[in-house]
């Protein structure tokens, strides 16, 4: 059975990953960093990223765009705030601690989300695919970049046997494009437009998806949650 994956342990592993993330995860992610700010800024506007971090993405953006950071773990964002002072990152609106899962975000409020090595880290991927996709506006796209995981052989083996190990540091070494594929074709509005592998080894992938205008009405007559008022301090 694969270990279920819990907020809170998946909140206290990255805490405790804070003062050394952008060390030991900072060069082998910085391909896949630099490939989805590239994307998103080609619709550019009003960007969210979730999972945001330590920031180490943020200097990444042009100014011109206006970015909001979330993320489930403080002491993360702590060094996400301290980042955009240092550097004076004026075009960072806000940043929030906010569960991928539930965010207090109105629908249709974002030209793109951006979610970096973040699916795989979550209790429940689809109701945070589920949340991208409410908050990201009709035309606007959602852009992943992922670990995917192998689905047989020697390689998916050792990935199924990892799992107790790295459900426990935040992350699954466990996870099939396929549920990608299949959580796209249960949401009418929304298509998969592209997955490219990334370095190292083609073991991430870059994934997009658009919002289509299908969705343009959803949320008239439905709730509308409150906007984050939790600015940079």
């Amino acid at each position: 059975m694969v270990p279920q994956m819990e907020t809170d342990q998946v909140a206290n592993a990255y805490g405790r990953w804070a003062p050394v993330y952008d060390l030991v995860f900072g060069p082998v992610f910085r391909q896949g960093r630099r490939a989805a700010i590239d994307v998103a800024e080609r619709i550019g506007g009003r960007i969210l990223e979730v999972g945001v971090g330590t920031g180490i993405s943020l200097p990444g953006y042009d100014r011109a765009n206006r970015i909001t950071g979330v993320d489930i773990s403080e002491p993360m964002l702590e060094k996400a705030r301290q980042r955009v002072h240092a550097l004076k990152l004026g075009h960072v609106e806000a940043i929030a601690v906010m569960d991928a899962e539930n965010m207090d975000f109105p629908d249709n409020s974002f030209d793109v989300v951006v979610a970096q090595y973040v699916i795989t880290s979550v209790p429940n991927p689809e109701k945070a695919l589920d949340e991208f996709a409410r908050v990201v506006r009709p035309g606007g796209e959602i852009v992943i970049t992922t670990r995917v995981g192998a689905e047989q052989g020697l390689r998916g083996r050792i990935e199924k046997a990892l799992m107790p190990v790295t459900s426990r540091l935040g992350f699954r070494t466990e996870f099939a494009f396929s549920r990608y594929s299949d959580w796209a074709g249960t949401m009418p509005e929304i298509e998969l437009i592209e997955r490219r592998e990334l370095p190292p080894l083609g073991h991430f992938s870059l994934v997009r998806f658009r919002k289509t205008a299908l969705a343009a009405n959803d949320s008239i007559n439905g709730a509308v949650r409150a906007p984050v008022n939790e600015v940079v301090q």
